[in-house]
């Protein structure tokens, strides 16, 4: 049986409200058995611990500040960061990053709100869990400032073109794919370079609610997007790698559960 493991599950998010037991019960009758509950902001600390606590042996879960709220991020975020991590240590640190194409917070509130998340991995030796877009310069010069003193990291939701991809391998990355490859249309560069990836630095996520595969048929009429369609977006990488579905299901729980270990 292929087991697979949701590196991007967006559980705070309001869509999910009212049937997310349902949600990770079909999930997981999917084979989609374990899940990586993301933090966009502090506030979403108290349910992503409700949450966890409740799925212990199925989900993971990350602490931090997403750079869309960055401009909130201010040295109590830094000791509330702390203490919460002290008190249910995170399996990661996140989501975390900078994110030049909407800009909802300034450049320097997101830089600053980056450096000082990266630190706090680094003191407590977790890996960090990255966003991208449209920064990739500002970003990989960061990384390359802090890689030496990282454990691990991962750039989740990689839509990057074979350069960025090499940058990123370069400073030791995992690489996390989402159903934004599913779009043939939009994805060249994307739906190229992901044959380069080398398999033991692979993950796979959804990102739910969000993303939802533009060649899922049928869509599901609120068109949330789901763990369970998670096998849709391994499918699309099997068949656009030329590799077996098998050993990439194989290969991606593994990568995962020994990077949120």
């Amino acid at each position: 049986m292929n087991h697979l493991f949701d590196i991007a599950c967006n559980f705070t998010h309001e869509s999910f409200e009212a049937d997310l037991d349902e949600v990770i019960s079909s999930s997981i009758n999917a084979n989609v058995d374990k899940f990586l509950v993301v933090a966009a902001e502090l506030k979403d600390l108290p349910k992503i611990n409700k949450i966890v606590s409740k799925f212990p042996d199925r989900c993971y879960f990350t602490i931090g500040v997403h750079p869309h709220h960055a401009n909130n991020f201010t040295i109590n975020s830094i000791n509330e960061i702390k203490s919460s991590a002290k008190e249910n240590m995170p399996n990661a640190f996140g989501e975390m990053g900078l994110d030049f194409f909407r800009n909802l917070s300034s450049q320097e509130d997101q830089i600053y709100a980056f450096e000082e998340q990266i630190k706090i991995a680094i003191e407590f030796n977790r890996p960090i869990f990255l966003h991208q877009r449209d920064a990739h310069d500002e970003f990989i010069k960061i990384l390359k400032k802090y890689k030496n003193d990282l454990t691990k990291s991962v750039v989740h939701c990689f839509t990057g073109t074979q350069k960025e991809l090499d940058e990123y391998l370069e400073c030791g990355c995992y690489i996390g794919l989402t159903g934004w490859i599913c779009d043939e249309r939009r994805n060249k560069d994307l739906r190229a370079s992901i044959k380069n990836i080398p398999l033991d630095r692979l993950m796979v996520e959804t990102d739910c609610p969000y993303l939802i595969p533009r060649n899922l048929n049928p869509k599901p009429k609120n068109n949330r997007n789901d763990p369970s369609n998670l096998t849709h977006i391994v499918n699309e990488i099997t068949s656009l790698r030329s590799e077996d579905f098998d050993e990439i299901c194989l290969e991606t729980y593994k990568n995962s559960i020994n990077f949120f270990k």
